[in-house]
């Protein structure tokens, strides 16, 4: 399916200014709870505010000390690409990262660090997006993205067209990833996720763009796992992305996905979107280099509407 076609079948009638959207799989996807086993690999959750549907998550996960050890030193990475107002929905929801920092302190966690590699100016990007203060106001630690020093050479072994790259140190140094996506249309990639808020923590995107990207974004997926993908969805800006034009882009969806799983999290925020997972090349890809799981029937999914 190629990008027109995709649009076409995506979004086509389903912006409507001040209303809600409702796709095929939203409701089977973030229906009633399930009553199912104690572990689950993925959990979606509908209805409430960020920090509230991210505390109900974490919760039927068995808590965020399952995830972050005592001491231990924990990046957070939301999207933080974009100088524009939460509202509209270019960049994670500043609420939902400070509760994750506050979550992660007081699982034991020694610092918990935040930044990403901006597309506009970095100053004015966290300062506008609400990311910066809550970051603060939580307790936590937010570093520029911004200078190629702080980025290192590493070897990315089992990629195929993205073989090395620059990593910024803090995802080097940390004994926990939490990678923090928000959901929303991508001029490029058709939409953006988990996998793709990959490319905050490298320096040189631009080769991406140039070297098939899709392929690029599965790559560079195996080089290290997320300990946990939390998925803003929130409020999804479904057209114009990545930046988008108006506040009439964005559509609330008051949603939340959580994994372990991190191909499983874009699979099913991919279908919140209106598009199947198999139909966003670096979803199949990275499925078929077996780095997680696509077949979202094949998962224990704990459903939870607020």
């Amino acid at each position: 399916m190629d990008r027109r076609d995709f649009m076409k079948k995506v979004i086509g009638g389903s912006i409507v200014a001040g209303s809600t959207v409702a796709f095929g799989d939203y409701a089977k996807l973030l229906a009633a709870p399930l009553v199912s086993p104690a572990t689950y690999d993925l959990v979606a959750v509908k209805g409430g505010e960020p920090e509230v549907m991210f505390d109900k998550a974490i919760a039927s996960l068995g808590g965020m000390q399952e995830f972050v050890p005592k001491g231990g030193k924990v990046l957070v990475k939301p999207n933080i690409g974009w100088d524009v107002t939460p509202e509209r929905a270019g960049n994670t929801h500043p609420k939902l990262v400070g509760r994750i920092i506050e979550q992660c302190l007081s699982a034991g966690a020694k610092e918990v660090s935040v930044f990403d590699h901006t597309c506009e100016h970095w100053v004015q990007c966290y300062r506008n997006s609400g990311i910066e203060r809550a970051v603060k106001d939580a307790g936590g630690k937010i570093v520029s993205g911004d200078s190629e020093g702080y980025y290192q050479k590493v070897a990315v072994p089992n990629g195929k067209r993205l073989t090395e790259a620059k990593v910024h140190e803090l995802l080097l140094d940390a004994d926990v990833f939490i990678n923090v996506p928000i959901l929303k249309h991508h001029s490029s990639s058709l939409v953006t996720i988990g996998m793709k808020n990959l490319m905050g923590v490298v320096w040189d995107r631009a080769y991406w763009h140039r070297n098939d990207l899709h392929q690029c974004i599965a790559d560079f997926a195996s080089f290290r796992k997320p300990t946990l993908t939390v998925v803003d969805a929130y409020n999804v800006l479904m057209q114009n992305g990545p930046r988008g034009v108006s506040a009439e882009d964005v559509v609330p969806m008051k949603s939340l996905i959580v994994s372990r799983d991190f191909v499983a999290a874009d699979a099913a925020a991919a279908k919140l979107f209106g598009a199947e997972p198999g139909d966003i090349p670096y979803i199949q890809l990275a499925a078929e280099m077996h780095l997680g799981r696509i077949d979202l029937n094949a998962l224990s999914i704990n459903r939870i509407k607020l």
